[in-house]
């Protein structure tokens, strides 16, 4: 491009001698220093290569070029990450059970995109703002050496002030290092229900350093996420009702199961629960034997959250039910 700007421009303002251009400009002569020969004469031409103007042109063009494509990396980047992080937000919920949380919540999603919405933008945020500065750092690193900069001292400095931080900060790096993985894997969100051990409530917000969370007396946690050795999710995909009845050792356990199974059959073909009950409930049987008292166990698989709200509804029921019936409810024997 620029032997070709020279050449459209020289029949403009006459032919040099490329001999006279080389004493002047040097072996191989460059545009500017050609042009201040073209246009100034030999004078103007010495000035130019006296004071490497022409060298100063060539690094402020590699510098443009290198802000531009570090911008253009850089713009690349966070829309991929912006598209990423949208798509890990949706979790690891089948869509037939996505569908049915949506219904579960009045109809509306609000709690499951308040759950995506803050996982998508904690994620994003971090990731762009670290593409961002390896991106930029390393134009910027670029840009100072090809002025002539010496970067050996700033490396060195960064290096020890990086030891330094790390050193001081390394709970804190820690926990965050340990939340952004959590996000990750999407291990638990806003609104899940979940069990770290040292305490046990529903999730109210997550951050990278402290996830906080109400247990059921209304108190308040904040955990570091770093503290989080396991966790127990009671609200991720689907939840299960489980419900041990102990029933007197005198009656009969083919009618108890088969009153069990009914009335819960029934419960879950109501209106108010048939999308709170994900698959038909199931009658497991004699799960103990306990002094005077049969334990027959019955599971149903719910929505996330709601093996609570179900496990109570269907312990009444099946307390009415017993009563018409006439079974006697036993007291199990304490173990020992």
């Amino acid at each position: 491009m620029l032997i070709s700007l020279s050449v459209l421009i020289t029949p403009l303002f006459g032919r040099v001698d490329p001999e006279q251009v080389q004493k002047v400009c040097g072996p191989e002569p460059k545009l500017p220093c050609r042009l201040g020969y073209q246009f100034g004469g030999k004078d103007t031409a010495d000035f130019i290569h006296s004071y490497s103007i022409d060298s100063w042109t060539n690094k402020i063009v590699a510098i443009i070029m290198t802000l531009v494509i570090a911008l253009i990396l850089r713009n690349i980047a966070n829309r991929m990450i912006t598209k990423i992080t949208l798509r890990m937000a949706e979790g690891t919920m089948s869509e037939k059970v996505r569908e049915r949380t949506r219904t579960v919540f009045d109809g509306s999603p609000a709690l499951l995109n308040q759950r995506r919405a803050q996982r998508a933008k904690t994620l994003g945020s971090v990731l762009r703002s670290v593409s961002s500065v390896l991106i930029l750092g390393t134009a910027a690193f670029s840009v100072l050496g090809s002025i002539g900069l010496n970067l050996a001292p700033i490396l060195a400095s960064a290096s020890v002030i990086g030891v330094a931080v790390g050193f001081g900060a390394q709970n804190v790096v820690k926990d965050v290092l340990a939340g952004l993985f959590m996000l990750l894997e999407d291990q638990f969100g806003v609104g899940d229900v979940i069990d770290v051990g040292t305490a046990k409530g529903t999730v109210e917000a997550v951050t990278l350093r402290v996830t906080r969370m109400r247990d059921v007396n209304g108190v308040v946690w904040y955990v570091p996420n770093g503290e989080i050795k396991k966790v127990g999710n009671e609200s991720q995909n689907w939840g299960r009702a489980v419900l041990d009845i102990p029933v007197d050792i005198a009656e009969d356990v083919e009618r108890v199961k088969e009153i069990l199974q009914t009335t819960a059959d029934a419960m879950a073909a109501e209106a108010d629960w048939t999308e709170l009950i994900l698959e038909r409930p199931s009658v497991w049987g004699v799960q103990a034997l306990a002094g005077d008292a049969v334990i027959v166990r019955i599971v149903l698989k719910t929505a996330p959250g709601k093996q609570a709200d179900v496990a109570r509804e269907l312990r009444e029921r099946v307390k009415k039910a017993f009563d018409e019936a006439g079974i006697a409810v036993a007291t199990p024997a304490p173990a020992t």
